[in-house]
């Protein structure tokens, strides 16, 4: 019998958390369940954040993502997926 799962959609909102970025990302790709797609919307960061998130979906094809041009602050982030 073939099981059809859902598609979950996981929203990271990202801006300068390159400290611990890497290990929320861990821990989501590392989940049991699989089919997931993992936007990460990045708000400007400045530090290595985007980097990061660049390696991450490299490596991992669920992971999208989305990068503001300019700060617009976590609400907008979160929502940004809405106009997308």
């Amino acid at each position: 019998m073939i099981s059809h799962s859902k598609l979950v959609s996981i929203i990271i909102p990202v801006y300068n958390v390159d400290q611990y970025l890497s290990k929320c990302l861990d821990s989501v790709i590392h989940q049991t369940y699989h089919n997931l797609e993992i936007v990460c919307v990045n708000d400007a960061s400045s530090d290595n954040s985007l980097e990061i998130l660049k390696k991450y979906a490299y490596e991992d094809d669920r992971i999208k993502i989305l990068n503001n041009a300019h700060n617009k602050g976590l609400a907008s982030s979160r929502y940004r997926m809405k106009g997308s």
